[in-house]
């Protein structure tokens, strides 16, 4: 609703107000961080010139001081940062809340908090309990729940605002309702080569999630263009505010590949906060894998389904499968139980050692820890026996115990012996085995169940420091990678976002993600993100028949740009050079995206030398979204203002492949152009 003329200029009197005290603070604070980061560099200098001076005391009181104060001065200088970041755009939403006792306070949401010098809030911290307000009530009754409890009372305004270059350039009142102009606005604008935040367009479904400090853990299903990494993203800055002592050093972010984790590397920084620990899960078993110079990516993986590449499918689903976890538990099981120390001998021709005794210890004693964990216990006991109390010998005991056992830390041929065992499920010859063990690079779908065995043998690496984990396109990963993550993640927090309809693993599907609920022990709150804000109506009722879906929640106005589809082409080259040149004189991205690489990469070969093209594949560190050429499985997670899709005759999306279509065509925001 439009202000009329004398609220227009008492806004824009605000606004100065609050311009005149950011300036003003900036240029204090510059100079408090200046003063302050030259004198912690003089004292650190006076303090090592003098450190003869100091006893080992007063050097550790020094040290405590020297690290208090640089957490001082950082955190002056991050905050400084934050100012300067909103000095052009103060602020982008305001409420008027009257509280139960009658009090009315007039609160400017902004990306972070301002002060005047008698201490009181002029600008809050979007993240703030009561700025919640804006995000879940229409005007009337309203509550917030704040560290001192509910608040009650009643929202009499929301107020949006548009400011660039320090003018105001727009302002009305409005609703929670989610067609409002700020929303069209953001929705109409054309998309960018990097990820940006929406503080100002959160919805009321998407910001419950974002501000959930309740509920340790969150599975969250949200349909394709419903703001799922979006959300995550705004929540990993919600939880910095809120939860005491996190930092982003103790969150890791899984993602699909490097190009998404490009692709969002902006936002938390928009947001004033720095970006968090990010890998994808294959980086991950690399750095657990030692035994193979390589694993394979997920994309890789898929990309054999999808080329017809995997000779054996029916082995790698069973790898893929919830049923290989009982197998593979039960053949672990039983081998550790068969494994034992074969004979006595003697140390140093001194020191006597029983078999019978040390593998009571091996089964009994020390059965708690992993088996080679085991071996490095027995080991220090008796190096202590023996050499009293001393370690010294500890590596000598090691090395005598698995001279003298049935077993070796030999991996490959542990996992070998599976497929030789009656406990799989598949019987195969031993030459077929070799062919997937001995490799340089193991096959994604086999690492995951060698980083099992090792985690189980071994011991998972217990990352302690973590203590948020957020895993996006959560319908990729099965159900063992889950217990993995969990086991090495056992103190963390979990945010999990993903979408059934756009799982592009072959081999593994989830009826639902709630099913995943009890590997976090029952501590989990499921919730569904059932709005779209991506496509348009024509381009999400296109993609809902490929699916036999019914998502009408499309929150984008119709732009009445059909869905085309291009049929047997004649000059294909000609056709869609003409298709391209249309699109790029509409909008500011396009890709044509392909069913796998091969064909992106002739699509690439028949256009370069006629247009400005790129050509992404998972390895791509960095792009544009110009005019791109990109498989579908690359694809994930990202958006585009406009999409060719290139269906060859020859390796058309078969049935089964229909999920990896859907993913490519919900790419797309205005228009939608299917070469078929």
């Amino acid at each position: 609703m439009a202000l009329s003329e004398v609220e227009v200029q008492k806004e824009k009197k605000i606004l100065k107000k609050v311009q005149k005290l950011l300036d003003d603070t900036l240029d204090d604070l510059g100079e408090q961080v200046f003063d302050d980061e030259e004198g912690l560099q003089e004292f650190k200098k006076m303090m090592w010139e003098n450190a003869s001076s100091f006893d080992s005391g007063e050097m550790q009181q020094v040290m405590a001081a020297t690290a208090q104060e640089a957490e001082k001065v950082l955190m002056k200088r991050d905050y400084f940062l934050k100012l300067r970041q909103i000095k052009d755009k103060p602020y982008f939403a305001s409420i008027v809340f009257k509280d139960d006792e009658g009090k009315v306070n007039n609160i400017y949401i902004s990306l972070t908090y301002l002060k005047d010098d008698q201490l009181n809030n002029i600008l809050y911290d979007w993240r703030s309990p009561i700025c919640s307000l804006f995000y879940d009530y229409e005007t009337g009754p309203c509550s917030y729940k704040a560290p001192g409890g509910v608040y009650t009372g009643e929202l009499k305004r929301k107020r949006q605002y548009k400011i660039e270059n320090r003018k105001l350039v727009g302002v009305f009142d409005n609703s929670l309702n989610i067609d409002d102009e700020v929303l069209q606005e953001v929705l109409a604008t054309e998309s960018s080569d990097k990820m940006k935040n929406v503080v100002n367009t959160i919805q009321q479904e998407q910001n419950q999630v974002i501000r959930n400090v309740e509920d340790n853990n969150l599975i969250v299903q949200g349909i394709a263009g419903s703001g799922k990494t979006t959300v995550a993203l705004h929540r990993i800055a919600f939880l910095l505010y809120r939860l005491p002592n996190l930092t982003s050093n103790n969150i890791l972010i899984f993602s699909p590949n490097d190009i998404f984790t490009e692709y969002i590397s902006d936002v938390l920084p928009s947001l004033g906060e720095a970006n968090t620990l990010q890998t994808t899960f294959s980086d991950y078993m690399y750095s657990m894998i030692q035994e193979y110079k390589d694993v394979e990516s997920f994309t890789d993986f898929v990309s054999r389904y999808y080329t017809y590449q995997e000779v054996n499918r029916d082995l790698v689903e069973y790898k893929q499968s919830d049923e290989i976890i009982k197998d593979f538990d039960a053949y672990i099981e039983h081998y550790v139980n068969n494994c034992k120390i074969t004979e006595d001998f003697i140390e140093n021709e001194v020191h006597f050692v029983d078999k019978d005794e040390i593998n009571d210890m091996l089964h009994r004693k020390y059965s708690r820890f992993p088996l080679f964990e085991r071996l490095d216990e027995i080991s220090k006991k008796l190096s202590s026996n023996f050499y009293k109390g001393s370690g010294k010998k500890n590596a000598t005991f090691r090395k005598l115990l698995r001279e003298h056992s049935n077993f070796d830390k030999d991996y490959k041929a542990i996992y070998k012996n599976f497929w030789l065992s009656d406990y799989s499920k598949i019987k195969l010859k031993e030459e077929d085995i070799n062919k997937f063990i001995n490799r340089d690079k193991i096959n994604y779908e086999d690492a995951l169940l060698f980083t099992y065995l090792k985690g189980n043998l071994e011991g998972f690496r217990y990352e302690n420091s973590i203590k948020q984990v957020v895993i996006d396109e959560a319908q990729d990963y099965n159900r063992l990678q889950y217990i993995i993550i969990q086991k090495i993640f056992a103190r963390a927090d979990f945010t999990i976002l993903g979408d059934i309809n756009q799982n592009i693993n072959p081999y593994y599907s989830y009826e639902t993600l709630e099913s995943l609920s009890d590997i976090f022990k029952g501590e989990s709150k499921y919730i569904e993100l059932l709005k779209t804000y991506r496509s348009s109506p024509e381009i999400i009722e296109y993609t809902n028949k490929i699916l036999g879906l019914n998502h009408v929640n499309a929150i984008r106005k119709d732009n009445n740009k059909p869905v085309l589809m291009r049929k047997d082409v004649e000059n294909f080259k000609e056709r869609i050079s003409n298709d391209i040149k249309y699109l790029q004189e509409q909008y500011k991205s396009c890709a044509i995206i392909t069913k796998d690489y091969e064909q992106a990469e002739r699509i690439y070969e028949m256009l370069k030398d006629d247009f400005t093209i790129s050509l992404v594949d998972h390895n791509s560190k960095k792009f544009t979204k110009e005019l791109i050429v990109i498989p579908a499985y690359t694809a994930k997670g990202l958006e585009f203002d406009s999409v060719i899709i290139y269906n060859d005759r020859s390796n058309s999306y078969k049935k089964n492949e229909r999920n990896l279509l859907y993913v490519a065509c919900t790419r797309c925001q205005h228009e939608l152009i299917i070469y078929n």
